[in-house]
């Protein structure tokens, strides 16, 4: 018999498709994926949630004198709510008579493709507004691997492990850097990799990865640097998620994903290393974490969450502690309102996390659920029998999860 539709199982058809998505992925793959377990067997309805636990942290006592550390554990919650799929167009039964070639070509492929891309298009732009990390000019196109290199430093300098780490970025910064390093992805497992995974290469201590869902980020509207913090209001006391500022243009707005500093390197909130608490020699950066319209007076909230001191420090003041300006660095600095710009990613794996979920298997219905390295699709077929047609969904849902933001750059020239 000949090999057509008609004569693939629905098992078959679930293998194919999920083969194809999985193919079509990139920065899932190279993000954290240990918490699809956590979602097995009988599936997870939305808003299924699991708790993360932080990284606990220590300080460390001088002489023999005990010190006992008083930790407060903190955790995150992943919400696996997030649901995507293709609805495929109906088939007669003469229509089913096609040969399998012909499906794959003309519906699978394409329907997957489009799935994977959206399901990416979400993963990044939920990650990428995460990042207060940023290295480069910002609102330039990196035109070296220097950029890269600028990016490694700065996950080094925030304790990232050296394996692990991935650059994902636009077409066009990756056309102005890759002439010059033909030479790094000529080596045979790369080449090998570029086709199993869309790889081009390994260098400055990443993969590296072209991808064109690499979202782009638009500013808020606020041009100057007039604004200051209030110092006043408590901004700077430890735990706090929002800035108290003063001196904004009615109307002005924040972007969630705008990127900030504080003060200048005189009097200013700077970077430390982490683990030994001493200070770098550049500013701490901030992002603005929900969109907000200002009045003159106005409270922003921010990440990371401010700690000046104890074991969770992960910034220090310097020089005078009073009002210090406000400055946008996201779209080039002061005066570079509403500008849009791809936001290219440099981040460790543990960075940012994914979970696949299964979905529920209604008894008695012609359904199908395949995994592959842990995501799960679910095909849902039904028919017309008063039109002789036949239907096909194609359904995944996943939740997304920033777990380190300090373990990843956005890159710019």
């Amino acid at each position: 018999m000949a090999n057509t539709l008609q004569t693939l199982s629905d098992g078959d058809i679930t293998r194919r498709a999920l083969a194809i998505f999985h193919n079509k992925l990139k920065f899932i793959k190279t993000t954290d994926r240990q918490y699809d377990k956590k979602f097995p067997g009988e599936g997870v309805k939305n808003g299924g949630s699991i708790l993360i636990r932080d990284p606990n942290q220590f300080t460390v006592r001088s002489g023999a004198t005990m010190n006992v550390n008083d930790i407060s554990e903190s955790s995150q919650t992943m919400t696996v709510a997030t649901q995507r799929g293709v609805d495929m167009p109906s088939f007669t039964t003469l229509e089913k008579t096609m040969s399998v070639q012909d499906f794959e070509e003309r519906y699978l492929e394409p329907a997957m493709s489009r799935l994977a891309a959206e399901c990416e298009s979400i993963y990044m732009t939920n990650s990428y507004r995460d990042v207060y990390n940023l290295t480069g000019t910002p609102a330039t196109t990196p035109a070296s691997l220097l950029a890269v290199r600028k990016a490694g430093a700065r996950l080094s300098q925030n304790l990232a492990p050296d394996d692990g780490r991935s650059f994902i970025a636009d077409s066009d910064s990756m056309i102005n850097v890759l002439d010059a390093l033909n030479t790094y992805f000529h080596k045979s497992s790369d080449i090998e990799k570029s086709f199993s995974e869309g790889k081009l290469g390994h260098a400055a201590g990443f993969d590296w990865y072209e991808s064109n869902m690499v979202p782009n980020h638009t500013n808020g509207t606020r041009d100057d640097t007039t604004p200051v913090t209030d110092t006043s209001a408590g901004t700077f006391v430890n735990g706090a998620t929002t800035l108290v500022t003063t001196g904004f243009d009615n109307a002005d707005t924040l972007k969630k994903g705008d990127i900030f500093t504080i003060g200048d390197t005189t009097d200013g909130v700077m970077a430390i290393n982490l683990e030994t608490k001493a200070e770098y020699g550049y500013l701490q950066q901030f992002v603005v974490t929900a969109d907000k319209t200002l009045d003159s007076t106005d409270t922003i909230a921010i990440s990371p969450t401010i700690y000046t001191s104890g074991a969770k420090q992960n910034m220090s003041l310097k020089g005078t502690a009073g009002s210090m300006a406000l400055i946008n660095t996201t779209g080039g600095g002061s005066g570079a309102s509403s500008l849009i710009k791809p936001q290219n990613l440099a981040y460790h794996r543990d960075a940012f996390a994914i979970a696949f979920a299964d979905l529920h298997m209604e008894p008695g219905e012609r359904m199908t659920q395949e995994v592959i390295e842990g995501v799960p699709m679910r095909i849902w077929h039904g028919s017309d029998i008063i039109n002789d047609k036949f239907f096909t969904r194609i359904d995944v849902v996943f939740g997304t999860k920033t777990l380190r933001p300090e373990w990843a750059d956005r890159v710019r020239g």
